[in-house]
């Protein structure tokens, strides 16, 4: 291990002396970012050396000290609470163990198998689930959306009981008369369609526990990918636990039709119920939920770590800029025999994209407005370390002009265009055509909307607390490569994805970082802009957010 580490101190010498001069004279690259910068800050975060940077482990002190030096001697200052370069994360880590559940009618039982009819965890620090014959309640898509004037719960008590979800929002696949229709984005997600948004309701709502019913297409992954992680996750410590469902999951497509027949109801018909204004929650009346199950419960304590470039003229307005440092650690062996899920691209990259930004704001000139740096922890276990943050802020959501984050960037070469996560959001799209039309290049947005990139990257927690967010994610479609177009870039996609949290996401010779470096310009080009302005984006009529940034500033 000392000789790993001794050869990623190595490297990353060698690549603090590579020169971005040449890179920087591009004309479609007007900031400083150079792409053998990233490759070698990527190659180094993504070696053995670094034991994939799982929180709590070795692999994060190493990558926590490895951050801090390269903050250090680019020139930035400590942003951290009480001047610290970071900001500690406590996590719970729960792991369901053994047990059953079941649901009763009649005093009829029928078993439910986890990750077969069921897939559930919980984020609550317990040593055991334990619920008794719980009323079952279908809440349709389980939306409180005023804004859209819209109420899926009719003043329903929850209190107890156990709500069941439809997965994504009231007008994806809505046919055309539905009331839905067209008030949640069509085919676009918006926030109340997110599994972590229907949990949080049903806790708000004195819900025991929240199941959602799964299928493929309006979830956008399959079963399989619900059971993957084993009844495994991760919670931020909070002051009040009870804040959160006892116990959340999902129900099988199958075994939900099943559940609703054995009380006359038809799940079909409850869907297109559920996408009308009138919808009021079904209970499932004499069926009840129990569920006894042994817990193992950890806590760790990880890390976010905080940098910034003061501002000269209204220090206390910034701009923030995020990444996530962590990977998923060791694993089982690969084919290979592999076993550091290095996460080369996600999200090494995005660290040495946010470096280079750094790099380019010291050369000057000096910002007006503060521009910080986050680097967050657990990402990959819920976009923990951003929430801790949010909860916690250093600098309050209200003197946060906005949020620019990466998280997976391009390595197949320079592409035509840039890809648009959220479209139709706020105003910082409108920065990024702007500069993307700088550079020569078009916007694209994403390819799959249904799916929800936008709810699932680190941006979202400061998204959650009014602050314009603009994400870039390659994976988000495939990019108009400048060598060979559309088809190229589905091929890099497709590629990649068969890597994605994989131990083949690492660092090889053929990754291009040329794209990557011009994505990154991008992000520097517009939070340079709002940088040397006294702009304040806003969020776009009809976006979920706007109401929370008017109240956090004071706006009616």
């Amino acid at each position: 291990m000392m000789m790993k580490n001794l050869s990623a101190a190595l490297l990353l010498l060698a690549g603090t002396a590579l020169s971005a001069t040449a890179h920087a004279q591009a004309a479609n690259n007007p900031a400083p970012i150079s792409p053998e910068r990233l490759s070698q800050d990527t190659k180094t975060l993504a070696s053995d050396a670094f034991q994939g940077r799982a929180p709590g482990t070795a692999g994060e002190k190493i990558t926590i000290d490895w951050l801090v030096g390269q903050l250090k001697a680019i020139g930035l200052a400590p942003a951290g609470p009480k001047g610290s370069w970071t900001q500690q994360v406590p996590l719970v880590k729960t792991q369901v163990k053994s047990g059953t559940m079941q649901a009763s009618l009649n005093g009829a039982v029928t078993p439910l198998a986890q990750g077969r009819e069921i897939y559930v965890s919980t984020v609550r620090p317990t040593d055991q689930v334990k619920i008794d014959n719980a009323p079952m309640v279908f809440v349709g898509y389980g939306v409180t959306a005023p804004e859209r004037g819209w109420d899926d719960f009719k003043g329903m008590d929850l209190k107890g009981k156990v709500a069941v979800f439809l997965v994504n929002d009231p007008d994806f696949e809505a046919p055309a008369d539905a009331d839905a229709t067209g008030k949640f984005g069509g085919r676009r997600m918006t926030y109340y369609g997110r599994w972590t948004y229907k949990y949080e309701e049903a806790a708000r709502r004195g819900a025991i526990a929240a199941l959602i019913v799964h299928d493929t297409p309006g979830a956008g992954y399959g079963w399989e990918t619900v059971a993957a992680p084993a009844g495994e996750n991760y919670d931020i410590v909070r002051a009040d636990p009870t804040s959160r469902v006892l116990l959340q999951g999902w129900l099988e497509g199958a075994a939900a039709e099943r559940l609703f027949a054995s009380v006359g109801q038809d799940l079909k018909a409850l869907r297109a119920k559920a996408r009308q204004k009138d919808f009021r929650p079904v209970p499932l009346a004499g069926v009840t939920f129990s569920a006894d199950l042994a817990i193992d419960q950890t806590r760790v304590m990880s890390h976010n770590v905080l940098a910034k470039i003061p501002g000269t003229k209204r220090p206390d307005e910034a701009i923030l800029y995020g990444t996530h440092w962590d990977a998923y650690g060791i694993g089982a062996p690969a084919a290979d025999g592999s076993t550091v899920r290095a996460g080369a691209n996600d999200d090494a990259l995005g660290v040495a994209g946010l470096l280079e930004i750094a790099r380019a704001f010291k050369a000057g000139p000096a910002p007006e407005r503060t521009v910080a740096f986050g680097f967050w922890t657990a990402e990959e276990r819920g976009l923990l370390g951003s929430e801790a943050y949010a909860v916690n802020p250093v600098i309050p959501a209200s003197k946060t002009v906005a949020n620019i984050t990466l998280d997976i960037l391009n390595t197949g070469g320079p592409a035509r265009d840039v890809l648009l996560v959220g479209n139709g959001q706020n105003e910082l799209e409108d920065g990024l055509a702007r500069a993307a039309a700088a550079q020569g290049r078009t916007v694209t947005p994403e390819a799959l909307p249904e799916r929800g990139l936008f709810y699932r990257a680190d941006h979202l927690s400061l998204a959650r607390r009014g602050v314009p967010t603009l994400l870039f994610m390659a994976i988000s479609g495939a990019p108009d490569l400048v060598e060979g177009g559309r088809a190229a870039g589905e091929k890099w996609l497709k590629d990649y994805m068969a890597c994605y949290h994989q131990t083949c996401d690492r660092w090889t010779p053929e990754l291009d970082f040329r794209g990557a470096a011009d994505d990154v310009s991008l992000a520097y080009t517009i939070g340079r802009d709002l940088a040397q302005s006294n702009r304040w984006p806003e969020w776009k009529p009809g976006s979920e957010f706007g109401p929370i940034r008017a109240e956090s500033l004071g706006k009616k």
